[in-house]
């Protein structure tokens, strides 16, 4: 019997990471640094469902950014299982974990990190270039992926005629263009005034209530209370994890704001 109840609790387990996008377990990150070791994740446990827009807040240090890198499969745990979509990719080889990185997950960062001499169109297809399309079907996704985000008429401007909340939109389209499963975004409105980062936090809101899933790293809990929960971290561990009550909608508070120069 005990035999049984242990191979269904194992059967129930595997059933949640398939259905989760993020299942950290035990997850534990030790850097050395020279003679110093720091212990920078201690032993994370975390559960994000698919379609689930989560903010990550902590102070510096306290390893929400840590964390980031390991979800965005650009730095492994020293210890632990993370299950991507149901696939434990901990321990992957570094070419696997570039593909799932282009394939399964796109990145949005405070800074815009655009090509200067190229235009919209052209910035948002290059992740495109890393997969098997053809030239026709790139340009397609580059277009389409800028419409989602209100940049249909701005396709051969270069970033330098383009506003701060104009970039990080056609930033935004470069993560959406290979039609990711997640979408990592950290701390998207660092550089942008308070009208613009409303409106960057309504398209993430819109693409959430499509279906996307987003893990949001924000300093700022005003930004944060636009995600639908909110996990605080705090030396390495998770301190809170709590739904938003009476979470905002960006393009009703934009409404009520003053209108700048953005667009």
């Amino acid at each position: 019997m005990t035999t049984i109840l242990a191979e269904q609790a194992v059967a129930a387990q595997e059933i949640q990471k398939q259905e989760s996008a993020i299942s950290i377990q035990d997850v534990h990150r030790i850097y050395q640094l020279g003679e110093n070791r720091v212990h920078a994740l201690r032993g994370i446990n975390l559960e994000i469902g698919k379609g689930e827009f989560v903010a990550i807040m902590g102070s510096s240090g306290s390893g929400k950014s840590t964390l980031m890198n390991i979800l965005g499969c650009l730095d492994r745990p020293t210890s632990g299982s993370y299950f991507l979509d149901g696939v434990n990719v901990a321990q992957l080889p570094k070419k696997e974990l570039a593909a799932i990185r282009n394939r399964r997950l796109g990145f949005v960062f405070q800074g815009f990190n655009l090509l200067a001499r190229t235009t919209a169109l052209e910035n948002v297809e290059l992740p495109t270039l890393y997969a098997k399309l053809d030239s026709e079907e790139r340009q397609k996704r580059a277009k389409h992926a800028l419409e989602m985000v209100g940049l249909g008429e701005r396709l051969d401007h270069f970033p330098s005629q383009l506003s701060g909340g104009q970039q990080q939109r056609v930033a935004i389209a470069r993560a959406l263009v290979n039609q990711p499963a997640i979408l990592l975004a950290d701390e998207p409105t660092g550089n942008l005034d308070s009208r613009t980062s409303v409106e960057i936090m309504s398209i993430l809101q819109k693409l959430n209530d499509e279906g996307l899933s987003i893990v949001l790293v924000t300093h700022e809990p005003d930004i944060a209370q636009y995600a639908r929960r909110v996990i605080t971290f705090r030396d390495g561990r998770v301190r809170r994890d709590e739904p938003v009550v009476q979470r905002p909608r960006a393009s009703d508070v934009l409404v009520a704001m003053p209108v700048g120069d953005e667009d």
